[in-house]
Parts: structure tokens; sequence; C-alpha cells
């Protein structure tokens, strides 16, 4: 096993989730010894040529409850010092969508 190798993983679950111009991923995938991890993805259409740029974290279930620790405590402070509105959007089948607002930041 001296190469990395580079295939992708069985993956156990996702979860979409459109937000406004972006496009968020959880995929639950699992190595080859059968243990959990999550991918985040980001993807977002750039507006001069089409292309759709994708970013992605891997975040493994050792550092689940620090990341968590960490995104919960950094999503408080925002929320303390700033005004947040979150907007929600509504989908329709030709790709239109309506924006929503919704005060509720629970996790």
């Amino acid at each position: 096993m001296g190469e990395f190798d580079n295939k992708e993983r069985e993956e156990v679950f996702s979860k979409k989730v459109r937000a406004g111009k972006r496009t968020y991923f959880f995929d639950v995938k699992a190595t080859r010894s059968g243990d959990y991890y999550l991918t985040v993805t980001e993807s977002k259409k750039r507006l001069e040529d089409g292309v759709f740029v994708k970013h992605k974290i891997f975040l493994y279930k050792e550092d689940f409850e620090k990341f968590t620790e960490g995104l919960t405590e950094t999503v408080e402070y925002i929320k303390t010092h700033q005004d947040v509105v979150e907007k929600r959007y509504e989908y329709s089948e030709n790709g239109e969508h309506s924006t929503k607002t919704n005060d509720d930041f629970s996790f």
C-alpha cells in the first residue's frame, strides 16, 4: 500500500442543502475498514463562465466534538454581535426560487 489510493469511498448517506446561489452537500462515507467520516462540499456556479466551483472539507469522527464546539461558538459570536436574518429559499420545477426569511438559528 505504498501508493495513495484516491478512489471514491462508499457513500452511506447524503444530504443536499440549497442556499441561494450555493448548494451544500453533507456526505457520510465509509473507509475500507468501515469507519464513517463526513465530507462537506460547497458548490457555487461561477457567473463568468457557468462552471461550478467546489470546495470540500473532510471531517473525521474523532474531530466531530471539537469541530461542533468551534462552529457553535463561532455562530453564537456572530449572532451576538450582528443581526442575522437567515434567508429561506423555495425552489420550483423550473429552477426559479423565491426568498423567505426565518429567524430560527438552531442546529
